[in-house]
């Protein structure tokens, strides 16, 4: 009975959403950066967007889970491949009520 239990009630760190605003510099272009936050975001359940800027940086919005959020955050530092991530700022925001998905704008 207990693992159902557990399966239905949500645990408390799920229910501490927050929005995050980024931008991250260094290589951060043409090198799939925005594919792989995307779909690292999807994984993870987050929801938002990811843009590159003229300035050569790429900005995002991330809302989910306080917890999921700081592991998207670790993994977008860490990168993949030819992606180096050498500065992340990052800001918050309010919640965006309703928002589902995870894009990538152009």
């Amino acid at each position: 009975m207990g693992l159902l239990t557990n399966l239905y009630c949500k645990p408390a760190a799920v229910e501490n959403i927050v929005r995050k605003a980024a931008q991250a510099k260094g290589t951060v272009q043409k090198v799939g950066f925005r594919v792989f936050v995307r779909n690292s975001a999807r994984e993870l359940g987050v929801t938002g967007w990811v843009k590159n800027m003229k300035d050569g940086s790429v900005t995002m919005e991330l809302q989910g889970a306080s917890q999921i959020i700081e592991q998207l955050i670790e993994k977008i530092k860490k990168g993949r491949g030819r992606i180096n991530v050498t500065n992340l700022e990052l800001t918050d925001l309010p919640i965006m009520e309703g928002e589902t998905g995870f894009a990538i704008k152009k």
